[in-house]
């Protein structure tokens, strides 16, 4: 097996570049898992590593057979491995491209839809939430979303592979619900009832903004109802990752 050492190695370079720029990962359909259990899971929903990068000192003798794979020492992956020597395994992937078409939805779904809700720290608590609701999909709507930021991939443990996952816009995503008679649920203050008093047995999209700004008009137009968390106190919201984690359970206790 090859073994790299210097940071200057082509590859290296390349693996760096994927990291940083969503411009690179677009160009080359590639992107970077770093991690076990990321790896693990990106492996069981059905992609493919480009090249794996393993430091057999932190990782051990163990591989993954039938990968291509090459050696870095320690001191390298602890420049290129964003959480250093804790894991020992970094892998370039392809990538695959994720539209609202490929989404297998079962009878009466449960989805979450999050309007341009960009931080990865957010939308990996997001997905880690709707992983353990074992919510149908997640839909983000931003054009600017990049699903394959290694900051989400990491802040999400993975789950942006266990729970289907797509960016599309609001225009695309407002009349697909539409057609398959998916109720739309809002996430606002304003004319709003009691989240626990909305029926969401039936076919239900849990849609929710950014805290600053909340959802656009076209979302607010188009709710099959409005929903609010109660806020006894001082403040009028919580972090969207927290709203969306209550909303989902709510929706598993209705369906338990």
């Amino acid at each position: 097996m090859e073994r790299i050492t210097s940071a200057q190695n082509p590859k290296i370079k390349n693996l760096v570049l994927l990291q940083e720029k969503s411009k690179a990962r677009r160009e080359q359909g590639l992107f970077v898992v770093e991690g076990r259990r990321e790896l693990e899971h990106c492996l069981e929903a059905g992609y493919t590593v480009h090249t794996l990068f393993l430091c057999p000192e932190y990782f051990g003798q163990d591989s993954y057979p039938g990968l291509k794979a090459v050696e870095v020492s320690p001191a390298l992956y602890e420049k290129i491995a964003v959480r250093g020597s804790t894991e020992g395994v970094i892998a370039e992937v392809e990538a695959k491209e994720r539209r609202l078409e490929d989404l297998d939805l079962p009878e009466n779904p449960l989805i979450v839809v999050l309007e341009s809700v960009e931080k990865p720290g957010n939308l990996g608590a997001i997905l880690r939430s709707a992983d353990a609701a074992r919510a149908d999909a997640v839909i983000i709507c931003d054009p600017l979303t990049d699903l394959y930021n290694p900051n989400l991939i990491r802040a999400s443990i993975g789950a942006v592979f266990t729970v289907p996952t797509v960016a599309a816009s609001t225009e695309e995503v407002i009349p697909w619900l539409q057609a398959r008679h998916i109720q739309i649920l809002t996430a606002q203050l304003q004319d709003s009832s009691l989240y626990y008093d909305c029926d969401m047995r039936r076919g239900t999209a849990l849609v929710m903004g950014t805290e600053s700004t909340g959802l656009t008009d076209r979302w607010r137009q188009a709710a099959s109802a409005h929903i609010r968390i109660p806020m006894l106190g001082r403040l009028d919201s919580l972090n969207v990752s927290v709203s969306a984690a209550i909303l989902l359970f709510e929706a598993v206790r209705q369906r338990s």
